[in-house]
C-alpha cells in the first residue's frame, strides 16, 4: 500500500474536506456513452504486492465484466505525472478512471472536477465527489486473522512485526494482529519495528532479521515487499504475509496472508457507475471483509488443522458482522479506549495512535 506523507493531519483534512464536498446529484451519477475503464498503477504490476494485487484484480473484472481494461503501470504521487496519463486515457475515450494510491488523491480531486462526466475511483485515497470515490479495506480484519495463525503456530508466544510507518492504517493492523494472535494464546506479544518506508528490502530484511534474533519465531508485516517472509523461511520460523498471498515466495513459512480482493468491491462499484443513478460514497468507501477489499489465503501446512478451523469460524463471524475493536477496550498502558457495548469509530481507527496490551514497538 502506497501512502506517501501519510499522516494524522492528513487524514484530518481529508476528513474535514470532504464533509464539505458537494453531494452526488439527487439522481446520482450516469456515464455519457459506453463504458470505457482506464487504470493508473501506482508501481510496476509485477512488484509482488500492492500493484500486483490490483494487476491481478483487473484481469479478474474484465472476465466478469466482459470488457479490457487499459491501464499505464509506474504512475507515481505526483500531479504532473497523474494529470496527464488520465487525461490521455480521457482523450481517447475512457469515461472511467481508477487510481490506486494515496496521493493520487489530489490530482483526482481536480480531474473530477475538470471533467465532471468522467467516474473516477481511487483506492487509498482522501478525496471524493459527485463523480469521485476513494475507497480502501477494512486490513484489520484480515491482519486479525493471521494473528490467530500466528499465535496458534508460535512456540514462544513472541511475535515480531515488521511495519512501514506509524500511521493509523498501519497502527490497527498491528493491533489486531496482536488480538487474533491473543485470542490463540492471551500471553502472545508483538514486537513492532517500522521501516519508516513503505518498499525497501533492505530495511525489512533488517527489522525481521532484528525481531528474529530478539526471539520471535512468527513475523508478521505491513510493508509492500516479501522480504520479511523470505527471511523468515531462511532463518527457520513462520510468517504472515500482507497484499498478496506471500506462499509464492515463502511457501514453508509463510502461515496466512491478508490480501487484497478489489475485484471483488470493484466489480460490485463498476456495475453500479455502468447501471446509471451512481451515488458515490460522500466518506469514501470503508470495505469490511464481506464486501471485498480484503480477505486471508492459507493456510500454510504449519497451522494444524484444528486451528485453522477456529480460524474460519472467526472468518465468518466478521463476516455476519463481529467488530474487532469492540468495548471494552483497554490500551496497554491500562487506559480505556473502547467502553463496554461501544465499537470504536471510523474517525478513531484513522487516527490511531495507541496499542493493545503486549505490543512493544521500537523504530
Amino acid at each position: 500500500m502506497l501512502l506517501k506523507l501519510f499522516s494524522i493531519a492528513a487524514v484530518s483534512l481529508a476528513v474535514a474536506a470532504a464533509s464539505i464536498t458537494p453531494a452526488p446529484a439527487a439522481d446520482g451519477y450516469t456515464l455519457p456513452g459506453k463504458p470505457s475503464i482506464a487504470m493508473l498503477y501506482y508501481g510496476p504490476k509485477n512488484d509482488g504486492g500492492w500493484t500486483q494485487a490490483f494487476d491481478e484484480a483487473r484481469v479478474k473484472i474484465e472476465k466478469e465484466l466482459g470488457m479490457k481494461i487499459n491501464f499505464v503501470e509506474n504512475i507515481t504521487e505526483d500531479a504532473s505525472v497523474i494529470k496527464p496519463a488520465a487525461e490521455r486515457f480521457i482523450s481517447r475515450g475512457a469515461n472511467i478512471v481508477i487510481g490506486t494510491a494515496f496521493g493520487h488523491s489530489d490530482a483526482f480531486k481536480d480531474l473530477a472536477a475538470k471533467y465532471p462526466k468522467v467516474a473516477f475511483l481511487n483506492a487509498s485515497g482522501t478525496t471524493n465527489g459527485p463523480n469521485l470515490e476513494s475507497f480502501y479495506g477494512r486490513t484489520y480484519e484480515s491482519q486479525y486473522l493471521c494473528g490467530m495463525a500466528a499465535g496458534a503456530t508460535s512456540k514462544t508466544g513472541k511475535l515480531g512485526f515488521v511495519a512501514a510507518n506509524p500511521f493509523g492504517v498501519v497502527n490497527w493492523t498491528i493491533n489486531a494482529f496482536a488480538l487474533g494472535a491473543q485470542k490463540m494464546n492471551p500471553n502472545a506479544t508483538v514486537n513492532v519495528i517500522y521501516t519508516g518506508t513503505w518498499n525497501d528490502p533492505v530495511k525489512e530484511r533488517a527489522a525481521a532479521s532484528a525481531l528474529i534474533d530478539q526471539g520471535a519465531d512468527v513475523i508478521g508485516q505491513h510493508v509492500d515487499s516479501p522480504t520479511p517472509q523470505i527471511v523468515a523461511q531462511e532463518r527457520g520460523v513462520y510468517g504472515t504475509g500482507h497484499h498478496r498471498d506471500l506462499r509464492q515466495f515463502a511457501p514453508k513459512a509463510t502461515l496466512c496472508s491478508s490480501v487484497w480482493v478489489w475485484d471483488k468491491f470493484l466489480v460490485t462499484e463498476l456495475k453500479k457507475i455502468i447501471a446509471g443513478g451512481w451515488k458515490p460514497a460522500p466518506y469514501g468507501a470503508f470495505i469490511p471483509l464481506k464486501d471485498g477489499g480484503t480477505d486471508i489465503a492459507g493456510f500454510g501446512p504449519a497451522v494444524p488443522a484444528d486451528k485453522a478451523k477456529l480460524i474460519l469460524a472467526e472468518r465468518d463471524a466478521l463476516l455476519k458482522g463481529k467488530q474487532i475493536y469492540a468495548g471494552p477496550l483497554l490500551d496497554r498502558d491500562g487506559k480505556q479506549r473502547v467502553a463496554a457495548g461501544q465499537v470504536l469509530s471510523d474517525g478513531d481507527l484513522w487516527k490511531m495512535d495507541w496499542f493493545v496490551k503486549g505490543v512493544v514497538t521500537q523504530k
